[in-house]
């Protein structure tokens, strides 16, 4: 049963079978499929954002995210996504997989993608309802910052790994 349906997500209440064969509700949410992009630059710096998220009141450092529109491709969410926050687009782009955000009570995806060859964008255009520094840091000084909570954000902790294994935090 459909409890909610918005732009960017619906939420039901759907009847499931557990392992041991009792039926329990559960509420799932969809909020569609999404990306995000770690830009890596020839010297060795990345570039994250700073961005206000209104559900924790206040502005994190994050990759450059986004949501799938409908028909397309994570790839092409991936250059979208980063050029329209970051104002730089990518000649590489690397598939480092996905990960499942909150698998709990969401089927949300949010596919991984390391960006080289950086250039600026002729394409550039800042959304407006979005608040977003783009700031750049030698790739060195991420684990660090993962480490004493500067980095808070779960996909980007989790794509800086997948981008540069398990000896980089």
């Amino acid at each position: 049963m459909e409890l909610y349906k918005g732009t960017r997500l619906s939420v039901e209440m759907i009847k499931v079978r557990l392992p041991e064969g009792q039926e329990r509700e559960r509420v799932v949410v969809h909020p569609g499929d999404a990306v995000a992009v770690l830009p890596v630059r020839a010297d060795m710096s990345c570039y994250l954002i700073r961005q206000y998220r209104y559900p924790i009141g206040t502005s994190i450092l994050e990759a450059p995210a986004g949501t799938l529109n409908p028909g397309e491709k994570p790839e092409e969410t991936a250059y979208r996504e980063l050029i329209e926050e970051t104002g730089f687009q990518a000649a590489t782009l690397i598939p480092r997989g996905f990960l499942y955000t909150t698998p709990g009570f969401s089927d949300e995806r949010i596919f991984l993608f390391e960006a080289h060859d950086l250039s600026p964008s002729c394409l550039y255009e800042k959304d407006e309802d979005e608040q977003i520094e783009v700031l750049r840091f030698p790739l060195s000084d991420i684990p660090p910052m993962i480490q004493d909570g500067r980095i808070s954000d779960a996909k980007t902790i989790a794509l800086f790994y997948r981008c540069l294994g398990p000896g980089a935090i």
